[in-house]
């Protein structure tokens, strides 16, 4: 029973190929979401510094408004206002500008809206505004906050006015719209890291695929010796028994052949499958510790002798417990003489309580002896043998998997039945690697 290594290592590579790709995009995503982060810091940083700059130095100007006890005069910040823009001249970045100026009474009371008309999406800046919520904030505080009005990029940035006690006298709020340069800037700045990041891992994926690669080379045809080892080893336990019990070990491909494709009719796990087919090919591994004078008597056995007999489920669970790779075999090993009312041994379980695997593995293995020849019967025929398996439904045989072994039972007696065992050896190849190569895939991967 062989494997194809090279197969493997070619889906293993492909795998690799993958998730190399996969972190090139997601690290390229990431750098970039960072570099957008990294601009929008330092414009916000400068507007924010531009905003204290200039209401600091607005701030001096109308000192004495500030100190005075009464309410500040709108009218009087208008002209102040005007008058510091005329001396100092309007501050201009290469980043953009601001749009719109409010100052607010320490109430929230609006003492003063200015705006750049200009601006083609004023009001909906000023609808921004006039809905936000703006903090109370202290002498040394200031509030920013970063949004899209129309698709545009806008810094709302709220700084206090203080008198000459440090007192915070009116709040000040200012838009700032982020001009078509910086975004240009910012936009260009994102696809230069994520050109350097893929190109990065790119560069680092080239130098140590062709290591990796002859790793995972060794590491397939290491691993798929070692499963081909496992897979042989099944076949030489199970077929030593069945050589013992009939002189050939067809019967052990046959049923394991029918139970795997009774289990895909059915739909059962890939995994689950996995464990049957080694279930299959083990079920009467208990039958070595049997004697010959019981196991190969011609004739009926005693009470006495059939106790004996029994005994071969707890030498299968006992064998199979020694080995960790094998212990998933162990619910058609110990339970593939339960019946499904009940009746059968050795725990006498019932119904459901079977594991599904051995009530599967219940019907193809009857249906494999009924149809075999053997030293002391003659093959029964498909119709017989489907009498026999339908008078046991509901008391040996699970009723809905019977009604599905139907389906598939005549194509599995033409195919099968009466015949030698390479051919289904053969299918039972097919089956095991089909099965378990991608099991070993997911083990490296």
């Amino acid at each position: 029973m062989t494997m194809s290594a090279d197969s493997l290592t070619t889906s293993i590579r492909r795998m690799l190929l993958l998730r190399l790709t996969a972190a090139t995009i997601v690290l390229s995503l990431l750098f970039a979401a960072l570099a957008f982060h990294n601009n929008q810091q330092r414009i916000e940083g400068e507007v924010v510094a531009l905003a204290h700059l200039r209401v600091s130095q607005f701030g001096l100007t109308i000192r004495d408004l500030l100190d005075s006890t009464g309410e500040l005069s709108p009218a009087a910040l208008e002209k102040r206002l005007d008058d510091f823009v005329e001396e100092s001249g309007q501050t201009v970045l290469r980043d953009g500008r601001f749009v719109l100026v409010r100052i607010y009474e320490t109430d929230g009371r609006l003492l003063l809206d200015i705006a750049d008309e200009s601006f083609p999406s004023i009001p909906a800046v000023r609808r921004a505004v006039d809905g936000a919520t703006i903090p109370k904030l202290n002498a040394d505080d200031f509030h920013v906050v970063t949004s899209e009005i129309e698709e545009l990029p806008l810094v709302g940035v709220a700084v206090p006015l203080n008198n000459s006690d440090n007192e915070v006298a009116a709040q000040v709020v200012g838009v700032f719209a982020i001009s078509a340069e910086a975004i240009a800037d910012i936009r260009g700045n994102i696809l230069l890291t994520m050109f350097y990041v893929t190109g990065l891992v790119v560069a680092t994926a080239l130098t140590i695929y062709p290591i990796i690669g002859q790793l995972l080379d060794r590491v397939s045809r290491q691993t798929v010796r070692l499963l081909d080892s496992n897979l042989e080893t099944l076949q030489v336990l199970g077929g030593a028994i069945a050589k013992r019990d009939s002189d050939t070990d067809a019967h052990n491909y046959r049923v394991s052949v029918y139970s795997v494709c009774l289990a895909e009719a059915v739909n059962l796990p890939r995994d689950r499958i996995r464990s049957l087919i080694k279930g299959a090919l083990l079920h009467d591994v208990g039958k070595l510790g049997i004697r010959d004078d019981i196991l190969l008597k011609p004739g009926n056995l005693t009470e006495d002798e059939f106790t004996v007999m029994k005994t071969h489920v707890d030498h299968g669970m006992e064998l199979t417990d020694r080995a960790s790779w094998l212990r998933d075999a162990q619910s058609v090993v110990g339970c593939h003489h339960e019946k499904f009312d009940g009746a059968g041994y050795p725990a006498g379980l019932k119904g459901e309580a079977i594991p599904l695997a051995a009530r599967i593995f219940a019907i193809t293995d009857v249906f494999d002896a009924l149809t075999s020849r053997r030293p002391y019967k003659e093959p029964l025929s498909f119709d017989e043998t489907m009498q026999i398996l339908d008078s046991g439904r509901g008391t040996h045989f699970d009723p809905s998997l019977l009604d599905a072994f139907h389906a598939i039972a005549r194509d599995l007696y033409d195919t099968y039945s009466g015949k030698d065992g390479d051919k289904s050896k053969e299918r039972l190849e097919m089956m095991t690697e089909e099965y378990f190569k991608r099991e070993v895939a997911d083990l490296i991967s």
